[in-house]
């Protein structure tokens, strides 16, 4: 019927696809939209309200899952807004209190429900995220009512978007600026470096090279040192906001990764 009516000019092509995305999404998975653990940005329990907010101002989050041991034992949801707000009630808190100390309830979903029974659960119970767990309760990923309506209206960007990165731009002869989906071969061939084996195992790119250093997902300031250069994680990029640039510098020394809240 809706093929249809786009086809009689009663519907835009546009439109059309936008509906059948709504009903596609009774067979669409959380799972199929969720960001992977891999990817999520988390802050552990014992943080500062201090560190909790510089995390979020370097992540580009206002929402952050907050763990206590381990990423498999999520004990709540962190806003921004309620850390802000104890800040400016009682500046104090900021370094005399613990993140843990203003949590909201995290909601935990199975990565097996459907995207449209999620929807509405979303929408009933006024929440913005849940963390996906897999069937033996581990924590799978996260997921977001904005994920889900991406899926019907497609991409949702912001005016600090920018899909124009240059690979490599050099900014002197010991300073480039580098995209973050810069494949790890490439970079070791322009900028005359090697890594070994293990470095770079299930790696492409040098975002995931300093993923893979850090043992979790990079934000603005995340730096690691690979033979011969510095590599800190830039400007972050899209409603993810993943790493979209890399600055490389020349050191004359190897050292460890760091990575500081």
């Amino acid at each position: 019927m809706v093929d249809q009516a786009s086809e009689s000019g009663f519907v835009e092509e546009s439109e059309r696809e936008m509906i059948h995305s709504v009903f596609d999404l009774g067979e669409t998975l959380v799972r199929e939209l969720m960001v992977p653990r891999t990817e999520m940005v988390w802050i552990e329990a014992d943080k500062t309200v201090r560190q909790g907010l510089s995390l979020a101002l370097r992540s580009g989050f206002t929402r952050i899952p907050v763990i206590a041991d381990n990423l498999d034992n999520v004990v709540g949801i962190a806003y921004v807004k309620d850390l802000a707000k104890r800040v400016h009630d009682n500046p104090n808190s900021e370094l005399s209190e613990k993140v843990e100390e203003h949590l909201r309830k995290a909601t935990f979903v199975p990565e097996s429900q459907t995207a449209d029974d999620l929807l509405k659960q979303m929408q009933r119970d006024q929440i913005h995220m849940a963390i996906v767990v897999d069937e033996y309760g581990g924590t799978a990923g996260i997921i977001t009512i904005e994920d889900i309506l991406e899926e019907i209206v497609g991409e949702i960007s912001d005016e600090y978007d920018d899909n124009e990165t240059e690979e490599i731009e050099w900014l002197d002869e010991n300073k480039a600026r580098i995209s973050a989906r810069l494949h790890v071969e490439d970079f070791a061939e322009q900028f005359e470096t090697k890594f070994t084996e293990d470095e770079v195992e299930d790696v492409d790119s040098i975002g995931g090279l300093i993923a893979k250093h850090l043992g979790r997902v990079p934000i603005p300031g995340s730096t690691i040192i690979v033979p011969g250069w510095k590599l800190t994680a830039e400007r972050p990029s899209g409603r993810r906001h993943r790493i979209a640039t890399v600055l490389a510098e020349r050191i004359a020394e190897s050292g460890k990764a760091t990575d500081q809240l």
